[in-house]
């Protein structure tokens, strides 16, 4: 089922709204919160740094951590297969 929600989400002063797959909703909202977080986060680190500049580099450190969780996806494989072979030259070596 396609159902839609409508929500309204609150990013540092900026109110956005959006229609998302109702089973996302809660998704949006922990995603909104993190990005105010970070926010927060950079504000204190550069409290003279315009708004502009700040939601840059909460782009980048969400940017960053996708990419960063994208090669671990494509690493975990890989690590599982050496493991496997590590555990089989073990026993063989028993």
């Amino acid at each position: 089922m396609n159902d839609k929600q409508h929500i309204n989400l609150q990013l540092d002063a900026h109110r956005i709204a959006m229609n998302v797959p109702r089973e996302t909703e809660e998704d949006y909202r922990r995603a909104a919160k993190w990005l105010n977080q970070l926010y927060q986060f950079y504000m204190k680190q550069f409290p003279t740094a315009s708004a502009e500049k700040l939601w840059v580099y909460v782009a980048l450190n969400a940017g960053y951590r996708f990419m960063s969780d994208e090669r671990d996806k494509a690493i975990e494989p890989i690590e599982n297969k050496i493991n496997e072979l590590n555990n089989l030259i073990e026993q063989s070596l028993c």
